[in-house]
């Protein structure tokens, strides 16, 4: 089976942690499933002088292809209008793709063309498709159905590319509720969990990787009294202004914000207004190498987010044995399902704080919390991702219950 592949959201020599959670499936699905797979990462660059800013300088300056994300990965570049031009970037993605494509499939020809993130690969992918005639898979996560699915002329296209599509994945079984709510077809929407590197994510006793973080120069985290970490870029739909607000009431305790973003200057000046700076520290993009430290040595990870699929860091949290409090959203239901797992709380700082309240008065065990995800890998994510492909090509996609592809695949492997 040989499988182009496009996904904006795909990490590049110049931004390595971008999309790190869709470059682990598709190396997991190289190094372990018979698939011929060609990973294309459109890159998108502005017009000159826009082009010779940062950070779309480094951006403009990456190679045509690359394997430092692990495999080999081909980069083409489209222009993109900043600002004003998402809504139509698809057709200047699929322009920048389409001679790359034709030219590949003369030369062996592909099975299937797939997309990993909704929009704008989706309807991208969908023009490549449609001209070399072959069937079409996309992946919704999130935010591509929660924010572009609300914006009138990019849903008018994904809604063509759902129709066109042979078959259609969502990250949980809220997020395909929420694709059929658009006007998706039910009967081509499965539910693909997302994976979890096990060899780096797990449990590390609390104390020993408190220490660890705090004599680190890059993080130099506290290393006395409950901690909350939020991971996440800052912007407002993650809310860390809620955890700020929450922390306000809960003494004594310490926040640690992993991230950047344009929301840093109102967050820290919000910080001093309600006395809590000195307990409030911005960490920064936290490297994957040192996130599961991180995470580890957290009494609990909050992140009341406006909109997720299923997140990959509340997974990656869990396996390292800390409780999450997160909102009733997307997939949350389906990962929280016990109270060692964490609280599902309002997007209110009074919830927060009760929530966080609640498990600092009696802290689960972290093997406890890391059962709760036992049944992720990129193992099993990578072998679900291929037996759709499978199913697709042979005109059943697989819609059936999603823990149940789970199980199976995990008990075929």
């Amino acid at each position: 089976m040989r499988v182009l592949s496009i996904a904006t959201l795909f990490p590049n020599p110049a931004r390595p942690s971008f999309g790190i959670f869709v470059g682990n499936q598709m190396r997991a699905v190289v190094a372990n499933c018979a698939v011929d797979l060609v990973m294309v990462s459109p890159v998108g660059v502005p017009p000159w002088p826009l082009s010779r800013r940062k950070p779309y300088d480094a951006l403009g300056a990456l190679p045509e292809a690359s394997d430092a994300s692990g495999i080999e990965v081909l980069y083409p570049k489209f222009t993109l209008i900043p600002k004003i031009g998402g809504d139509s970037n698809p057709h200047r993605i699929a322009k920048a793709v389409l001679p790359l494509a034709r030219q590949l499939h003369a030369e062996q020809p592909f099975d299937l063309v797939d997309a990993q993130f909704f929009f704008p690969d989706g309807p991208a992918a969908g023009i490549v498709a449609r001209e070399l005639g072959l069937p079409l898979t996309i992946k919704s996560r999130g935010a591509d159905i929660h924010y572009w699915g609300q914006r009138p002329a990019a849903l008018k296209q994904m809604l063509a590319a759902a129709h066109q599509a042979a078959g259609l994945l969502a990250v949980s079984e809220a997020l395909r509720t929420d694709m059929i709510a658009l006007g998706m077809p039910a009967d081509r929407i499965a539910v693909h969990y997302t994976g979890l590197d096990r060899e780096r994510f797990h449990p590390i006793e609390r104390g020993a990787a408190r220490a660890l973080v705090s004599a680190l120069p890059d993080l130099g985290v506290w290393s006395e009294g409950p901690l909350l970490v939020t991971p996440g870029s800052l912007i407002p739909r993650k809310g860390q202004r809620l955890v700020i607000e929450a922390l306000a009431q809960l003494p004594g305790v310490r926040l640690a914000l992993a991230g950047v973003g344009e929301d840093e200057r109102a967050l820290r000046a919000l910080a001093r207004s309600l006395g809590v700076a000195d307990r409030v520290q911005f960490l920064g993009q936290v490297g994957h190498d040192l996130l599961p430290h991180l995470l580890c040595a957290a009494d609990v990870l909050v992140l009341p987010s406006a909109s997720e699929g299923l997140a990959n860091v509340w997974i990656e949290g869990l396996a390292c044995g800390t409780p999450i409090v997160i909102p009733d959203i997307g997939g949350a239901r389906e990962v929280v399902q016990n109270p060692s797992a964490g609280r599902l709380a309002e997007r209110t700082p009074d919830a927060i704080a009760n929530a966080v309240r609640e498990i600092l008065a009696e802290p689960p065990d972290q093997e406890q919390v890391s059962a709760n995800v036992s049944r992720f890998s990129w193992g099993v994510n990578a072998q679900n991702l291929v037996r759709f492909w499978r199913a697709v090509l042979d005109g059943n996609p697989v819609t059936g219950d999603p823990q149940g592809d789970v199980q199976d695949a995990a008990k075929a492997s």
